[in-house]
């Protein structure tokens, strides 16, 4: 080994000796939740006993990842999470079950639930955020964000963990989906592709603030609408029309449009006019 390669080597190490490590391969943490999915929406119906085992083996490998991802802590600190999880299952299961229910019943182009769990990524993001949400209100760690980063990087939606989304909740095409960290959603709340619930500034002194939007139960968000900052709410049973940006709070009830307005001519008038591009 040449003196540099030799310098770089001793940095390397004093720098992961630091914490300049990933603390664990991501494909594990993908691997678990992709079998526990493959428990909760199986391909074909399971027998009881196969579903109680199955979920004993992906409980186990729940209790390694913590454990490796937790050097020095006692292995008694990962079942205690491991088992506070499982016991919360049931539940989250039920709000995936009426999350995907609420897809079937407002969107015209579902025609069943097994569409909606096999190819719906709205659907597949939020299932992931529910389940990083309830790791992350369980303990500090880096498995919330590498789930909700998986869904992102599969589906285009960006869904923090920490947001805070009851149930059901609706995602439709989804692609460009920014939901921020302290942001608040109600429940029956629709949201089409490339919105942005975002701050309305980036500052690491506001770390521990409120810097998302808070959108209340019953609204529909359209496509590439920006609704940002931490004391903006939009009230029940609003519609925040397509390419909107909104930066204060709007009253239930509200129909929010963008005042643009398009110019629509008739074929026959624009004879004489010269249209040219680049």
């Amino acid at each position: 080994m040449n003196s540099k390669n030799y310098e770089f080597s001793k940095t390397l190490h004093n720098n992961q000796n630091q914490n300049w490590v990933r603390a664990i391969d991501s494909s594990k943490i993908i691997t678990w939740i992709d079998d526990l999915f493959r428990i909760l929406f199986p391909e074909k119906t399971l027998e009881s006993i196969q579903i109680e085992l199955l979920l004993d083996q992906n409980k186990i490998n729940f209790i390694t990842i913590l454990t490796e991802i937790n050097k020095g802590k006692a292995v008694d600190k990962s079942r205690e999470l491991a088992d506070a999880f499982y016991e919360a299952l049931p539940e989250l299961y039920s709000s995936m079950q009426k999350d995907a229910q609420a897809i079937l019943d407002t969107d015209p182009a579902a025609d069943c639930i097994e569409e909606i769990i096999n190819s719906y990524p709205g659907f597949f993001a939020i299932e992931v955020y529910r389940i990083a949400n309830a790791i992350a209100s369980r303990t500090k760690c880096l498995i919330p964000r590498i789930l909700t980063e998986y869904a992102h990087s599969k589906t285009g939606i960006d869904i923090h963990p920490n947001a805070t989304i009851d149930v059901p909740f609706m995602i439709d095409h989804g692609t460009g989906i920014v939901i921020g960290e302290s942001t608040i959603i109600g429940k029956y709340v629709s949201i089409y592709q490339g919105v942005t619930l975002g701050a309305l500034q980036v500052e690491k002194s506001m770390q521990e603030k409120k810097r998302h939007p808070t959108v209340e139960d019953h609204v529909i968000i359209y496509a590439n609408a920006t609704i940002l900052g931490g004391s903006t709410i939009i009230g029940n049973h609003s519609i925040v029309g397509g390419n909107t940006f909104i930066s204060k709070s709007v009253n239930p009830y509200s129909l929010i449009m963008q005042s643009n307005k398009n110019t629509v001519l008739n074929q026959q008038e624009i004879k004489d006019i010269n249209f040219f591009s680049i």
